[in-house]
């Protein structure tokens, strides 16, 4: 099974990028790839961008890895209740791929984290609406609220055993769906 982990922020202490490599420990025989979103830097998506200069290649690197994959680990940073600029960007210019949805309907688990009390929920809201729209195939959604609280650090893995026992249980859910698929 390959894996393809995407923390939606460009932080390089993400607090999302450490919930989402520690999600992906979790996998058994799995090959997994971590990505930087910081390899897909691009200028702000302007339409006369595209025409002039067409999609970058950076958008289309990004979408070749998800068209890779057989399973999608996301977890998104909010920023102001939704995405972080720099996952929206990336998001956005590879909306623009002709002849393809973003998600390419690999199945995710989609997750955020956060300090607060809501662990990034504003940000899995909108993506439960908006990534279906562009073949997002969202088998669960997973959120870890005060994440200083529930996360260490040193250990890198959830310190909240009821947390922690939820998103083990999604992660038997999608692996057990990646199994039937593979069939």
């Amino acid at each position: 099974m390959k894996i393809l982990a995407i923390a939606g922020s460009n932080s390089e202490v993400s607090i999302n990028k450490q919930l989402v490599t520690y999600a992906t420990t979790l996998f058994e025989n799995a090959e997994v790839e971590i990505v930087d979103m910081n390899d897909f830097e691009m200028p702000i998506y302007k339409h006369q961008r595209e025409v002039e200069n067409g999609v970058p290649q950076e958008a289309k690197d990004f979408a070749a890895k998800i068209d890779n994959a057989d399973v999608l680990l996301i977890s998104l940073s909010e920023h102001n209740g939704t995405y972080s600029t720099a996952f929206k960007n990336v998001f956005d210019w590879t909306s623009r791929i002709k002849e393809r949805a973003v998600w390419n309907e690999v199945p995710m688990l989609l997750m955020a984290t956060a300090p607060g009390a809501r662990g990034g929920l504003g940000v899995l809201e909108a993506a439960e609406k908006r990534f279906p729209l562009h073949g997002g195939n969202i088998v669960d959604t997973f959120t870890l609220p005060f994440f200083n609280d529930n996360f260490d650090k040193s250990a890198q893995k959830i310190s909240n055993e009821e947390k922690d026992s939820e998103l083990k249980d999604k992660i038997k859910k999608i692996s057990a769906i990646e199994t039937i698929l593979e069939k």
